[in-house]
């Protein structure tokens, strides 16, 4: 069960409801998960929305691997709500269902684009070494350029502040949903 509740639209104090507003009327089309938590802190929801935006919305990575680096992320974190959300707008940007599979299951995907491997060696690495060598570096800048190295370490503090959200408030997937992270998922 979630920690922190929802807050009824009704009962939000203006800054919450301007907040709200905004990001239920933007591309997301409502507050759910992380964005639900946040708003609790306004000011937060808000500056962490807008960056959430440019990461999912605007970055120079195109949505296959903006959708691959949330998977792997959302793999690493154990963020069920994350993988929940985003599993299907992986499949619509075209990531194969094979290599989403081995995300889930921790094995090595069957990677079959270059650049797809450069991004979940750049984050698998980031996230367990705390940093990258330089020839995952040198592969990742070959593959996306300079700029899209820039935009996928943006993508991945975010999507770890937003898996972090996830579970320290154990915001969960509906009910119904099984998880598919879990070990007995695998």
């Amino acid at each position: 069960m979630k920690r922190i509740a929802d807050l009824d639209p009704g009962q939000m104090s203006a800054a919450q409801r301007r907040v709200y507003d905004a990001i239920a009327s933007g591309p997301r089309k409502g507050v759910r998960g992380p964005l639900a938590v946040w708003l609790h802190r306004p000011e937060l929801a808000e500056h962490a929305q807008a960056l959430g935006s440019y990461c999912r919305y605007d970055t120079s990575l195109p949505p296959r691997l903006s959708e691959l680096a949330i998977l792997t992320l959302a793999r690493v974190w154990s963020s069920e709500y994350e993988w929940y959300a985003h599993k299907p707008f992986a499949l619509e940007a075209g990531l194969g269902a094979d290599v989403i599979e081995a995300i889930r299951t921790n094995t090595e995907p069957p990677f079959a684009q270059a650049d797809e491997a450069a991004v979940h060696a750049f984050l698998t690495e980031l996230h367990r070494d705390r940093k990258v060598s330089d020839a995952v570096y040198a592969e990742a800048v070959e593959r996306l350029g300079e700029a899209g190295v820039i935009d996928l370490v943006g993508l991945a503090g975010y999507y770890t502040l937003i898996s972090m959200t996830i579970n320290v408030f154990q915001v969960t997937q509906p009910a119904g949903v099984p998880n598919q992270l879990d070990e007995s998922a695998a």
